[in-house]
């Protein structure tokens, strides 16, 4: 896989661009299937991972709708290699992590992550920058529809599609938006958030999704039920409710403002100067300094930056992107000097105006 061509855009979830981009980073959303004929992963041997991710490996390039695809076999990649795949988002920890036959097929625009061998035979991930899961929705059923076509997926007419996990039997469907909610986080609201979330059977996660931290004070927004409702229902649910959110945090960042500019304002210039300044610095409070400055840009405190340079600094300081960006990124001590030389060079560049 060229990862070098990768490190030169910050994918299709971090583009900055696309409806609401302010709060929602992005739009995801994922089918779970399983090949009929065969023991779903955790039930299968070596050699029967191997013939499925033959088998879908062939059946997927023949997909028109993918546009032209990069695959990879997972197994043999390095682990800065298999965690640079889980900072981008295109495989879950769980995929990297795991052993045995197992590959992701890719699409130019990061916006299409196909991962063969995961929890289930296949992953399927459609995403889209800002608020638009009309759009990642019909992507993937169009996916989902042309490999129906080439394989036969575990389905059962009472239950829907078989999952290996019981909570995705069904639609095997999770629709999720990543939103960036750091008014919420400041005032310590985010816990009305939470509560409201669960009340309606929604998972409020991290930014790396299940048992992952809310870094940067990103936050996943996702179905939790699969089984009763239809990938229409599930979808219209997310988005029902989003707005919601967004009007939240938008009449907190305005409250922020009004009540106390020139102590917000103190708060995002000290950010931005350390992340200017800084001559070491850990992944956890680059990215809760670059919240602060995001934050900021959106409020209009911070001029001499864009949100699109801002999130390419969130993904680039994580540490893998900056293994691959940079050859002296040693262990943990030595990255957190290398990232904040990292960052001095890049909010000093001409292009970061």
């Amino acid at each position: 896989m060229e990862f070098d061509r990768f490190i030169q855009s910050t994918g299709e979830w971090l583009r900055g661009t696309g409806a609401e981009s302010d709060i929602v980073v992005s739009s995801r959303i994922r089918l779970a299937r399983n090949l009929v004929e065969y023991p779903f992963p955790p039930r299968a041997d070596a050699a029967g991972r191997a013939e499925v991710e033959s088998l879908l490996r062939e059946r997927i390039a023949s997909v028109g709708s993918c546009g032209n695809l990069v695959y990879q076999n997972v197994e043999n990649l390095s682990q800065v290699d298999r965690q640079f795949l889980v900072e981008r988002q295109l495989i879950s920890r769980e995929h990297s992590e795991k052993e045995g036959p197992r590959g992701v097929a890719i699409d130019s625009r990061e916006s299409i992550s196909l991962m063969i061998n995961e929890e289930d035979h296949l992953r399927m991930q459609v995403f889209r920058s800002g608020f638009a899961l009309d759009e990642a929705w019909q992507a993937i059923n169009r996916l989902d529809n042309e490999l129906e076509e080439n394989v036969t997926f575990a389905f059962s007419e009472e239950f829907g599609y078989l999952t290996s996990c019981p909570t995705n039997v069904g639609t095997g469907m999770r629709v999720s938006v990543l939103l960036h909610l750091p008014a919420l986080v400041l005032t310590k609201e985010i816990q009305k958030v939470f509560q409201a979330m669960h009340k309606m059977s929604l998972a409020v996660r991290g930014l790396y999704g299940e048992g992952s931290q809310a870094m940067g004070d990103f936050y996943q927004i996702s179905n939790q039920i699969t089984l009763g409702k239809s990938e229409e229902q599930l979808v219209s649910t997310v988005k029902r409710v989003v707005p919601d959110i967004l009007e939240y945090e938008r009449r907190v960042r305005q409250a922020l403002v009004k009540e106390d500019r020139n102590r917000l304002h103190d708060q995002v210039s000290r950010a931005y100067g350390i992340l200017k300044s800084a001559q070491t610095i850990n992944s956890e409070e680059t990215l809760q300094r670059l919240s602060l400055v995001r934050l900021g840009i959106n409020l209009g405190l911070v001029d001499q930056l864009t949100i699109p340079v801002v999130n390419e600094l969130f993904l680039h300081s994580q540490p893998a992107h900056l293994q691959k960006l940079r050859d002296d990124a040693g262990d943990a001590a030595d990255r957190n000097a290398v990232r904040a030389a990292y960052l001095r060079q890049r909010l000093v560049e001409p292009s970061a105006n």
